[in-house]
Protein backbone atom coordinates (compact mmCIF):
# COMPACT_ATOMS: atom_id res chain seq x y z
CA UNK A 1 0.00 0.00 0.00
CA UNK A 2 1.10 3.55 -0.67
CA UNK A 3 2.36 5.42 2.38
CA UNK A 4 0.48 8.51 1.18
CA UNK A 5 -2.89 6.84 1.21
CA UNK A 6 -5.29 6.05 4.02
CA UNK A 7 -5.21 2.31 4.84
CA UNK A 8 -8.70 1.01 5.49
CA UNK A 9 -9.57 -2.57 6.39
CA UNK A 10 -13.16 -3.77 6.11
CA UNK A 11 -14.02 -7.02 7.90
CA UNK A 12 -17.09 -8.57 6.28
CA UNK A 13 -18.42 -8.26 2.74
CA UNK A 14 -22.15 -8.33 3.42
CA UNK A 15 -24.73 -5.58 2.94
CA UNK A 16 -22.99 -2.98 5.11
CA UNK A 17 -19.39 -3.76 4.18
CA UNK A 18 -19.93 -3.99 0.44
CA UNK A 19 -22.00 -0.80 0.21
CA UNK A 20 -19.43 1.04 2.31
CA UNK A 21 -16.57 -0.09 0.07
CA UNK A 22 -18.36 0.87 -3.15
CA UNK A 23 -18.74 4.43 -1.88
CA UNK A 24 -15.34 4.75 -0.21
CA UNK A 25 -13.39 3.24 -3.12
CA UNK A 26 -14.39 6.17 -5.32
CA UNK A 27 -11.79 8.17 -3.39
CA UNK A 28 -8.40 7.41 -4.96
CA UNK A 29 -6.62 8.56 -1.79
CA UNK A 30 -7.76 5.37 -0.03
CA UNK A 31 -6.43 1.82 -0.15
CA UNK A 32 -8.96 -0.77 1.04
CA UNK A 33 -8.58 -4.39 2.08
CA UNK A 34 -11.75 -6.49 2.35
CA UNK A 35 -11.32 -9.48 4.66
CA UNK A 36 -14.05 -12.12 4.59
CA UNK A 37 -14.06 -15.82 5.44
CA UNK A 38 -16.15 -16.38 2.30
CA UNK A 39 -15.25 -15.29 -1.21
CA UNK A 40 -18.71 -14.04 -2.11
CA UNK A 41 -21.52 -11.69 -1.22
CA UNK A 42 -24.72 -13.56 -0.37
CA UNK A 43 -28.16 -12.01 -0.65
CA UNK A 44 -29.33 -13.35 2.68
CA UNK A 45 -33.05 -12.44 2.43
CA UNK A 46 -33.36 -15.17 -0.22
CA UNK A 47 -31.09 -17.70 1.47
CA UNK A 48 -34.12 -19.62 2.71
CA UNK A 49 -35.12 -20.23 -0.93
CA UNK A 50 -31.90 -22.18 -1.39
CA UNK A 51 -32.82 -24.19 1.70
CA UNK A 52 -36.27 -25.04 0.31
CA UNK A 53 -34.97 -26.01 -3.16
CA UNK A 54 -36.39 -23.03 -5.08
CA UNK A 55 -33.06 -21.39 -5.96
CA UNK A 56 -29.43 -22.44 -6.32
CA UNK A 57 -26.55 -20.68 -4.49
CA UNK A 58 -25.36 -19.09 -7.75
CA UNK A 59 -28.70 -17.25 -8.02
CA UNK A 60 -28.14 -15.25 -4.83
CA UNK A 61 -24.34 -15.08 -4.53
CA UNK A 62 -21.66 -13.13 -6.42
CA UNK A 63 -17.89 -13.27 -5.92
CA UNK A 64 -16.47 -10.24 -4.12
CA UNK A 65 -13.66 -10.00 -6.67
CA UNK A 66 -16.20 -9.72 -9.49
CA UNK A 67 -18.25 -7.02 -7.76
CA UNK A 68 -15.19 -4.94 -6.85
CA UNK A 69 -13.09 -5.62 -9.95
CA UNK A 70 -13.39 -2.07 -11.27
CA UNK A 71 -11.90 -0.57 -8.10
CA UNK A 72 -8.12 -0.82 -8.42
CA UNK A 73 -7.67 0.42 -4.85
CA UNK A 74 -9.56 -2.55 -3.32
CA UNK A 75 -7.85 -5.84 -2.42
CA UNK A 76 -9.87 -8.92 -1.44
CA UNK A 77 -8.52 -11.36 1.14
CA UNK A 78 -10.35 -14.62 1.81
CA UNK A 79 -9.56 -15.30 5.45
CA UNK A 80 -11.12 -15.43 8.89
CA UNK A 81 -10.33 -12.44 11.13
CA UNK A 82 -9.91 -13.81 14.64
CA UNK A 83 -8.62 -10.85 16.65
CA UNK A 84 -8.14 -7.09 16.55
CA UNK A 85 -5.17 -5.50 18.30
CA UNK A 86 -6.46 -1.99 18.86
CA UNK A 87 -3.13 -0.78 20.32
CA UNK A 88 -1.01 -1.89 17.36
CA UNK A 89 -3.84 -1.25 14.88
CA UNK A 90 -3.62 -4.75 13.48
CA UNK A 91 -6.09 -7.39 12.37
CA UNK A 92 -4.96 -10.95 12.99
CA UNK A 93 -6.29 -13.79 10.85
CA UNK A 94 -6.84 -17.28 12.20
CA UNK A 95 -3.63 -18.55 10.57
CA UNK A 96 -1.56 -15.76 12.15
CA UNK A 97 -1.38 -13.34 9.21
CA UNK A 98 -1.35 -9.68 10.29
CA UNK A 99 -2.78 -6.67 8.48
CA UNK A 100 -2.19 -3.15 9.77
CA UNK A 101 -4.68 -0.34 9.31
CA UNK A 102 -5.22 3.38 9.74
CA UNK A 103 -8.97 2.88 9.91
CA UNK A 104 -10.98 -0.27 10.56
CA UNK A 105 -14.59 -1.00 9.62
CA UNK A 106 -16.10 -4.08 11.22
CA UNK A 107 -19.22 -5.54 9.61
CA UNK A 108 -18.72 -9.17 10.61
CA UNK A 109 -22.44 -9.87 11.05
CA UNK A 110 -24.00 -12.42 13.35
CA UNK A 111 -24.59 -16.14 13.69
CA UNK A 112 -27.41 -18.13 15.25
CA UNK A 113 -27.50 -18.62 19.01
CA UNK A 114 -29.05 -21.44 20.99
CA UNK A 115 -29.23 -19.47 24.25
CA UNK A 116 -26.69 -21.60 26.07
CA UNK A 117 -27.78 -24.91 24.52
CA UNK A 118 -25.04 -25.23 21.90
CA UNK A 119 -25.43 -29.01 21.74
CA UNK A 120 -28.74 -28.43 19.95
CA UNK A 121 -26.95 -27.14 16.85
CA UNK A 122 -26.07 -30.57 15.48
CA UNK A 123 -29.75 -31.48 15.52
CA UNK A 124 -31.22 -28.09 14.54
CA UNK A 125 -29.09 -26.17 12.01
CA UNK A 126 -29.57 -22.43 11.66
CA UNK A 127 -29.66 -20.48 8.41
CA UNK A 128 -26.90 -17.91 8.00
CA UNK A 129 -24.68 -19.24 5.22
CA UNK A 130 -24.95 -21.09 1.92
CA UNK A 131 -23.54 -24.16 3.64
CA UNK A 132 -26.36 -23.95 6.22
CA UNK A 133 -28.95 -23.69 3.43
CA UNK A 134 -27.56 -26.68 1.56
CA UNK A 135 -27.39 -28.71 4.79
CA UNK A 136 -31.07 -28.03 5.50
CA UNK A 137 -32.05 -28.76 1.89
CA UNK A 138 -30.20 -32.07 1.71
CA UNK A 139 -31.57 -33.24 5.04
CA UNK A 140 -35.13 -32.33 4.04
CA UNK A 141 -34.99 -34.04 0.63
CA UNK A 142 -33.21 -37.10 2.03
CA UNK A 143 -35.90 -37.44 4.71
CA UNK A 144 -38.56 -37.94 2.05
CA UNK A 145 -36.37 -40.60 0.42
CA UNK A 146 -35.94 -42.42 3.73
CA UNK A 147 -39.66 -42.26 4.50
CA UNK A 148 -40.38 -43.82 1.10
CA UNK A 149 -38.46 -46.94 2.11
CA UNK A 150 -40.27 -47.57 5.40
CA UNK A 151 -43.22 -49.87 5.99
CA UNK A 152 -43.78 -48.60 9.52
CA UNK A 153 -45.99 -45.50 9.54
CA UNK A 154 -44.65 -44.63 13.00
CA UNK A 155 -41.03 -44.73 11.82
CA UNK A 156 -41.82 -42.87 8.61
CA UNK A 157 -43.59 -40.03 10.45
CA UNK A 158 -40.34 -38.94 12.09
CA UNK A 159 -38.99 -38.17 8.61
CA UNK A 160 -42.20 -36.42 7.57
CA UNK A 161 -42.38 -34.06 10.56
CA UNK A 162 -40.74 -30.64 10.13
CA UNK A 163 -40.24 -28.31 13.10
CA UNK A 164 -39.20 -24.70 12.55
CA UNK A 165 -38.18 -22.92 15.77
CA UNK A 166 -38.64 -19.15 15.61
CA UNK A 167 -41.63 -17.16 14.35
CA UNK A 168 -39.77 -14.24 12.80
CA UNK A 169 -39.61 -13.60 9.03
CA UNK A 170 -37.13 -16.42 8.38
CA UNK A 171 -39.15 -18.98 10.32
CA UNK A 172 -42.40 -17.93 8.67
CA UNK A 173 -40.88 -18.05 5.18
CA UNK A 174 -39.31 -21.49 5.70
CA UNK A 175 -42.46 -23.01 7.21
CA UNK A 176 -44.69 -21.66 4.44
CA UNK A 177 -42.36 -22.89 1.70
CA UNK A 178 -41.97 -26.38 3.15
CA UNK A 179 -45.76 -26.60 3.20
CA UNK A 180 -45.84 -25.65 -0.48
CA UNK A 181 -43.19 -28.24 -1.36
CA UNK A 182 -45.47 -30.88 0.12
CA UNK A 183 -48.76 -29.66 -1.35
CA UNK A 184 -47.61 -28.46 -4.79
CA UNK A 185 -44.28 -30.07 -5.67
CA UNK A 186 -44.07 -33.58 -4.24
CA UNK A 187 -47.67 -34.78 -4.34
CA UNK A 188 -47.15 -37.12 -7.35
CA UNK A 189 -43.47 -37.92 -6.84
CA UNK A 190 -43.68 -40.80 -4.36
CA UNK A 191 -45.33 -44.24 -4.63
CA UNK A 192 -45.22 -45.79 -1.16
CA UNK A 193 -45.70 -42.89 1.25
CA UNK A 194 -48.69 -40.62 1.52
CA UNK A 195 -46.95 -37.25 1.21
CA UNK A 196 -49.99 -35.59 2.80
CA UNK A 197 -49.00 -37.19 6.10
CA UNK A 198 -46.14 -34.71 6.33
CA UNK A 199 -46.61 -32.14 9.10
CA UNK A 200 -45.00 -28.75 9.62
CA UNK A 201 -44.80 -27.11 13.04
CA UNK A 202 -43.81 -23.47 13.57
CA UNK A 203 -42.82 -22.77 17.18
CA UNK A 204 -42.60 -19.25 18.65
CA UNK A 205 -41.91 -18.42 22.30
CA UNK A 206 -43.76 -15.09 22.20
CA UNK A 207 -47.55 -14.66 21.99
CA UNK A 208 -47.54 -13.87 18.25
CA UNK A 209 -45.65 -14.47 15.01
CA UNK A 210 -43.55 -11.66 13.48
CA UNK A 211 -43.25 -9.80 16.82
CA UNK A 212 -42.21 -6.38 15.36
CA UNK A 213 -45.21 -6.34 12.99
CA UNK A 214 -48.68 -4.91 13.76
CA UNK A 215 -50.98 -7.42 15.48
CA UNK A 216 -53.36 -7.60 12.52
CA UNK A 217 -50.57 -8.66 10.16
CA UNK A 218 -49.24 -11.20 12.64
CA UNK A 219 -52.72 -12.71 12.88
CA UNK A 220 -53.08 -12.73 9.09
CA UNK A 221 -49.75 -14.54 8.84
CA UNK A 222 -50.92 -17.18 11.28
CA UNK A 223 -54.16 -17.71 9.36
CA UNK A 224 -52.36 -18.01 6.00
CA UNK A 225 -49.89 -20.52 7.42
CA UNK A 226 -52.66 -22.62 8.93
CA UNK A 227 -54.42 -22.66 5.53
CA UNK A 228 -51.20 -24.07 4.08
CA UNK A 229 -51.29 -26.84 6.68
CA UNK A 230 -48.77 -25.44 9.16
CA UNK A 231 -49.43 -26.03 12.86
CA UNK A 232 -48.56 -22.76 14.62
CA UNK A 233 -47.50 -23.00 18.26
CA UNK A 234 -47.12 -19.58 19.92
CA UNK A 235 -46.33 -19.00 23.60
CA UNK A 236 -44.42 -22.26 23.32
CA UNK A 237 -40.96 -22.81 24.75
CA UNK A 238 -38.48 -25.33 23.39
CA UNK A 239 -37.00 -27.26 26.30
CA UNK A 240 -34.77 -29.72 24.48
CA UNK A 241 -33.70 -30.86 21.02
CA UNK A 242 -32.08 -34.22 20.36
CA UNK A 243 -31.70 -36.77 17.57
CA UNK A 244 -35.27 -37.92 18.06
CA UNK A 245 -37.00 -34.54 17.93
CA UNK A 246 -38.10 -31.54 19.97
CA UNK A 247 -39.50 -31.18 23.50
CA UNK A 248 -41.97 -28.28 23.56
CA UNK A 249 -43.40 -27.88 27.03
CA UNK A 250 -44.99 -31.24 27.85
CA UNK A 251 -45.25 -32.19 24.18
CA UNK A 252 -42.56 -34.13 22.30
CA UNK A 253 -42.55 -34.01 18.49
CA UNK A 254 -40.57 -36.77 16.79
CA UNK A 255 -38.69 -35.18 13.90
CA UNK A 256 -35.60 -35.66 11.80
CA UNK A 257 -35.93 -32.11 10.47
CA UNK A 258 -35.59 -29.33 13.02
CA UNK A 259 -34.63 -25.89 11.70
CA UNK A 260 -33.46 -23.13 14.04
CA UNK A 261 -34.57 -19.56 13.30
CA UNK A 262 -34.93 -18.26 16.84
CA UNK A 263 -32.01 -16.02 17.72
CA UNK A 264 -28.77 -14.34 16.72
CA UNK A 265 -25.46 -13.51 18.36
CA UNK A 266 -22.72 -11.22 17.09
CA UNK A 267 -19.51 -12.63 15.66
CA UNK A 268 -16.69 -13.40 18.16
CA UNK A 269 -14.41 -10.77 16.58
CA UNK A 270 -16.31 -8.04 18.46
CA UNK A 271 -15.04 -9.43 21.76
CA UNK A 272 -11.57 -8.09 20.99
CA UNK A 273 -12.84 -4.50 20.87
CA UNK A 274 -12.69 -2.85 24.30
CA UNK A 275 -15.94 -0.91 24.29
CA UNK A 276 -19.38 -0.80 25.88
CA UNK A 277 -21.66 -3.57 24.62
CA UNK A 278 -25.33 -4.30 25.09
CA UNK A 279 -26.85 -7.58 26.31
CA UNK A 280 -26.74 -8.98 22.78
CA UNK A 281 -23.01 -8.26 22.50
CA UNK A 282 -23.42 -5.36 20.08
CA UNK A 283 -20.96 -2.48 20.37
CA UNK A 284 -22.51 0.83 21.44
CA UNK A 285 -21.28 3.31 18.81
CA UNK A 286 -21.16 7.08 18.33
CA UNK A 287 -23.31 9.05 15.90
CA UNK A 288 -20.82 8.42 13.07
CA UNK A 289 -20.65 4.66 13.90
CA UNK A 290 -17.20 5.05 15.45
CA UNK A 291 -16.29 3.30 18.70
CA UNK A 292 -15.90 5.55 21.78
CA UNK A 293 -12.17 5.95 22.59
CA UNK A 294 -11.33 4.39 19.22
CA UNK A 295 -12.23 7.01 16.58
CA UNK A 296 -10.41 4.96 13.92
CA UNK A 297 -12.73 1.94 14.36
CA UNK A 298 -16.27 1.82 12.99
CA UNK A 299 -18.99 -0.78 13.53
CA UNK A 300 -21.82 -1.38 11.06
CA UNK A 301 -24.69 -3.82 10.67
CA UNK A 302 -25.58 -6.57 13.12
CA UNK A 303 -22.72 -5.76 15.49
CA UNK A 304 -23.65 -2.10 16.03
CA UNK A 305 -25.94 -0.75 18.71
CA UNK A 306 -26.82 2.55 17.04
CA UNK A 307 -29.50 4.43 18.93
CA UNK A 308 -31.70 6.38 16.55
CA UNK A 309 -34.87 8.44 16.61
CA UNK A 310 -36.75 10.15 19.41
CA UNK A 311 -36.84 7.04 21.56
CA UNK A 312 -33.14 6.28 20.96
CA UNK A 313 -33.87 2.64 20.25
CA UNK A 314 -31.28 0.49 18.44
CA UNK A 315 -32.00 0.04 14.74
CA UNK A 316 -33.17 -3.39 13.62
CA UNK A 317 -30.56 -5.79 12.23
CA UNK A 318 -32.12 -5.95 8.76
CA UNK A 319 -30.77 -5.51 5.23
CA UNK A 320 -32.12 -2.00 4.58
CA UNK A 321 -30.51 -0.70 7.77
CA UNK A 322 -27.12 -2.24 6.92
CA UNK A 323 -27.22 -0.91 3.35
CA UNK A 324 -27.97 2.64 4.47
CA UNK A 325 -25.31 2.51 7.20
CA UNK A 326 -22.71 1.29 4.72
CA UNK A 327 -23.45 3.96 2.16
CA UNK A 328 -23.46 6.68 4.79
CA UNK A 329 -20.11 5.71 6.28
CA UNK A 330 -18.52 5.21 2.86
CA UNK A 331 -19.51 8.70 1.74
CA UNK A 332 -18.61 10.25 5.10
CA UNK A 333 -15.11 8.77 5.22
CA UNK A 334 -14.51 9.56 1.57
CA UNK A 335 -15.14 13.24 2.32
CA UNK A 336 -12.94 13.11 5.40
CA UNK A 337 -10.06 11.64 3.44
CA UNK A 338 -10.43 14.10 0.58
CA UNK A 339 -7.48 16.49 0.23
CA UNK A 340 -9.96 19.33 -0.21
CA UNK A 341 -11.56 18.62 3.15
CA UNK A 342 -8.37 17.92 5.11
CA UNK A 343 -7.38 21.58 5.01
CA UNK A 344 -10.79 22.77 6.14
CA UNK A 345 -12.98 22.41 9.16
CA UNK A 346 -15.33 19.68 8.10
CA UNK A 347 -18.50 18.65 9.84
CA UNK A 348 -20.11 15.35 8.92
CA UNK A 349 -23.74 15.21 7.96
CA UNK A 350 -25.71 13.19 10.52
CA UNK A 351 -26.93 9.75 9.57
CA UNK A 352 -30.57 9.74 8.56
CA UNK A 353 -32.33 6.42 8.41
CA UNK A 354 -35.17 6.09 5.94
CA UNK A 355 -37.57 3.45 7.20
CA UNK A 356 -38.56 1.42 4.15
CA UNK A 357 -41.02 -0.64 6.14
CA UNK A 358 -41.21 -4.38 6.70
CA UNK A 359 -42.07 -7.24 4.37
CA UNK A 360 -42.42 -10.97 4.95
CA UNK A 361 -43.58 -13.59 2.47
CA UNK A 362 -45.62 -16.59 3.56
CA UNK A 363 -45.94 -18.49 0.28
CA UNK A 364 -47.07 -18.09 -3.31
CA UNK A 365 -49.09 -14.87 -3.63
CA UNK A 366 -49.16 -14.49 0.16
CA UNK A 367 -47.21 -11.88 2.13
CA UNK A 368 -47.63 -9.12 4.69
CA UNK A 369 -46.01 -5.72 4.95
CA UNK A 370 -46.24 -2.28 6.48
CA UNK A 371 -44.85 1.13 5.55
CA UNK A 372 -45.28 4.25 7.68
CA UNK A 373 -48.44 2.93 9.29
CA UNK A 374 -49.92 1.60 6.03
CA UNK A 375 -50.57 -2.14 6.21
CA UNK A 376 -50.87 -4.37 3.15
CA UNK A 377 -51.24 -8.10 2.67
CA UNK A 378 -52.02 -10.84 0.19
CA UNK A 379 -51.09 -10.54 -3.49
CA UNK A 380 -50.18 -6.84 -3.32
CA UNK A 381 -47.72 -7.41 -0.46
CA UNK A 382 -46.31 -10.48 -2.25
CA UNK A 383 -45.82 -8.53 -5.49
CA UNK A 384 -44.08 -5.65 -3.69
CA UNK A 385 -41.89 -8.17 -1.84
CA UNK A 386 -40.84 -9.75 -5.15
CA UNK A 387 -40.04 -6.44 -6.85
CA UNK A 388 -38.00 -5.21 -3.87
CA UNK A 389 -35.95 -8.40 -3.66
CA UNK A 390 -35.26 -8.50 -7.41
CA UNK A 391 -34.19 -4.84 -7.29
CA UNK A 392 -31.66 -5.39 -4.50
CA UNK A 393 -30.03 -8.43 -6.09
CA UNK A 394 -26.60 -7.64 -7.53
CA UNK A 395 -26.12 -8.14 -11.25
CA UNK A 396 -28.37 -8.61 -14.28
CA UNK A 397 -27.70 -12.37 -14.44
CA UNK A 398 -28.89 -12.92 -10.87
CA UNK A 399 -32.01 -10.83 -11.38
CA UNK A 400 -32.90 -12.61 -14.61
CA UNK A 401 -32.17 -16.06 -13.18
CA UNK A 402 -34.29 -15.52 -10.07
CA UNK A 403 -37.20 -14.05 -12.06
CA UNK A 404 -37.23 -17.02 -14.46
CA UNK A 405 -37.07 -19.54 -11.61
CA UNK A 406 -39.91 -17.78 -9.80
CA UNK A 407 -42.10 -17.67 -12.92
CA UNK A 408 -41.59 -21.38 -13.61
CA UNK A 409 -42.09 -22.27 -9.97
CA UNK A 410 -45.29 -20.29 -9.49
CA UNK A 411 -46.83 -21.53 -12.74
CA UNK A 412 -45.96 -25.20 -12.40
CA UNK A 413 -45.10 -25.69 -8.73
CA UNK A 414 -41.81 -27.37 -9.68
CA UNK A 415 -38.54 -26.70 -7.88
CA UNK A 416 -35.43 -27.24 -9.97
CA UNK A 417 -32.94 -27.36 -7.09
CA UNK A 418 -33.94 -30.80 -5.77
CA UNK A 419 -30.72 -32.67 -6.51
CA UNK A 420 -29.24 -34.45 -3.47
CA UNK A 421 -25.45 -34.18 -3.70
CA UNK A 422 -24.42 -36.69 -1.03
CA UNK A 423 -25.16 -40.40 -0.95
CA UNK A 424 -27.82 -41.50 1.53
CA UNK A 425 -26.25 -42.34 4.91
CA UNK A 426 -28.31 -45.54 5.30
CA UNK A 427 -29.39 -44.77 8.87
CA UNK A 428 -32.97 -45.58 7.93
CA UNK A 429 -34.47 -48.19 10.28
CA UNK A 430 -34.23 -51.68 8.77
CA UNK A 431 -37.37 -52.90 7.03
CA UNK A 432 -38.77 -56.26 6.25
CA UNK A 433 -38.02 -57.69 2.83
CA UNK A 434 -39.60 -55.66 0.01
CA UNK A 435 -41.69 -57.48 -2.58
Amino acid sequence: MSLNKEKVIVIGGGFAGLNCIRELAKNKNVEIILIDKHNCYVFQPLLYQVAVATLEPKDIAVAHRHILAKFQNVTCVMGKASRIDTDKKEVCLENGDLYDYDHLIVTAGASHTYFGNDDWEKHAPGLKTIRDALTIREKMLTSFEKAERLDSIKEAQKYLNFVVVGGGPTGVEIAGNIAEIITRTLTKNFRRIDIKRAKIFLVEGLPKLLPPYPDSLSERTKIDLMKLGVTVLTDSRVLNINSEGVQIGERFIHSNNVIWAAGNKVAPIYDSIDAEKDRAGRVVVNSDFSVPNHPEIFILGDGANYKYGKNKQPLFAIASVAIQQGRYLGKTLSKRFSKKVKSKKHKDKPFRYFDKGMLATIGAFKAVGSFKGIKFKGFIAWFIWGVVHIYYLIGFRNRLSVMLEWIIHHISGTRAARVIIHEIDETTPKNKKHH
